[in-house]
C-alpha cells in the first residue's frame, strides 16, 4: 500500500497552515505513521504535484490548506484519470467546501476522519472561461464558480486591503469576518451587472444581478450557505442569482443569505441546471469569475456538472448531507 501524499500550501491562511503544520503532521504521524509531504511554492502547483502523485499509483492524496488547495489537489487528481482519493485536511480562510462535507477545522478531528471515515463519489463542475489574454482555458470546481460581486470579494479578501480593515495582518480575523468586511465594502463601490444565461436547453434570458453562483456544494464566501438545498451526488447544480438589492438591502440581509434563509426572497432565483452557459450582455464588458476561492478568468463562460467523478474521504455519518 501507497503512503498517504499530503499536499501542504504554507501560505494559506495568510501563512498561518506554515505555523499549524508541525501540530498537523503530528496529528497525521499518529493515525498514519509514514506520509509524504510535499509543499507548494506557488500558485498552480498543486495541481503538478496531486497528478503526478496520482499517476504514479497514490491512492490518498490530501489537501492541507484552504478552498484554492484543495480545488488545485482535486484539478491534478482528476487531470491524471485515476481513482486516487482526495482527502482534506482544512487550514484556510474560507474553510466552505469541508463545511458540506460535514469535516471539521480542528487537524486532530479531520485527521481521524481521513484514518477511518468511508470514501464517497461525488459531482464536480467543469468550467470553460476566457482568461486574462483572452485564450480558452479549462479547469475543474468542487465547491462554488460565480461572477458579479462575489469576485470583487474574493479580490479584497486576498490582496488583504487594509482599507476596510481597522487592524492588518495575518490571522486577526476570522474566515467568516474577513469575507463579510470584505462583502460590505464590495456592496458599496461595485454596480449590478448585465449578463445573459442560459440554463440547459432553456431558451436565453437577460439578467441584471448582484451576483450570480453556480453551485455544487453549498458554501462559499468564508461560510455563506448560499446553495442551501446543493447536493454534491444529484448530477446537478443549483444556480442562485441574488438581484440588483442595492448595497442597503444587500447589508441588511446579508445573515439570511449567510444562513441560507435567502431562497425565499423575490429578488432571488433558485433553479437547477446540468449546464449553464453565461456571457456579459455587452461585449465590451469584463465580468470576471470566482471559481473555488480562486479568480481564474471571465466571461464568457460554460459550466458543465460531471457526474461521480472524484473520489472524497467523508465522515462516516455523512451521507445525508452529501
Amino acid at each position: 500500500m501507497s503512503l498517504p501524499i499530503v499536499i501542504i500550501n504554507p501560505e494559506s491562511g495568510g501563512g498561518a497552515t506554515r505555523d499549524a503544520w508541525p501540530k498537523i503532521a503530528s496529528d497525521l504521524a499518529t493515525h498514519f505513521g509514514a506520509f509524504t509531504p510535499l509543499f507548494t511554492t506557488g500558485a498552480g502547483q498543486g495541481i503538478e504535484l496531486a497528478a503526478e502523485a496520482a499517476r504514479k499509483g497514490a491512492a490518498l492524496i490530501i489537501a492541507c490548506g484552504g478552498d484554492g488547495t484543495i480545488s488545485e489537489v482535486a484539478n491534478g487528481i482528476l487531470a491524471a484519470g485515476t481513482s486516487a482519493e482526495l482527502g482534506i485536511l482544512p487550514s484556510g480562510t474560507g474553510g466552505d467546501f469541508r463545511k458540506t462535507l460535514g469535516i471539521p477545522s480542528r487537524s486532530g478531528e479531520a485527521v481521524r476522519i481521513l484514518r477511518t471515515g468511508r470514501t464517497r463519489q461525488i459531482d464536480v463542475g467543469k468550467i470553460k472561461f476566457q482568461t486574462e489574454v483572452g485564450e480558452l482555458e479549462s479547469r475543474y470546481f468542487v465547491g462554488v464558480a460565480s461572477f458579479g460581486m462575489s469576485a470583487d470579494v474574493i479580490s479584497r479578501v486576498k490582496e488583504r486591503r487594509t482599507d476596510w480593515l481597522p487592524v492588518s495582518g495575518p490571522g486577526w480575523l476570522t474566515g467568516r469576518a474577513t469575507f463579510g468586511l470584505a462583502m460590505a465594502q464590495s456592496s458599496l463601490k461595485t454596480e449590478a451587472i448585465r449578463v445573459t444565461i442560459q440554463l440547459d436547453d432553456d431558451p436565453e434570458r437577460h439578467m441584471t444581478v448582484a451576483n450570480i453562483c453556480i453551485a455544487n456544494a453549498r458554501y462559499f464566501g468564508g461560510g455563506m450557505k448560499i446553495a442551501p438545498d446543493a447536493k454534491l451526488a444529484d448530477g446537478k447544480f443549483d444556480v442562485v442569482s441574488i438581484g440588483d438589492l442595492g448595497a442597503a438591502r444587500l447589508i441588511t440581509n446579508a445573515p439570511r443569505i449567510y444562513f441560507g434563509a435567502h431562497l425565499g426572497m423575490s429578488e432571488v432565483g433558485h433553479m437547477l441546471a446540468k449546464k449553464v452557459e453565461a456571457r456579459p450582455l455587452s461585449k465590451d464588458d469584463r465580468v470576471p469569475i470566482e471559481v473555488d476561492g480562486e479568480l481564474p478568468g471571465f466571461l464568457p463562460a460554460t459550466f458543465q456538472i460531471i457526474p461521480m467523478a472524484l473520489r472524497v474521504r467523508c465522515p462516516r455519518s455523512s451521507r445525508s448531507k452529501i
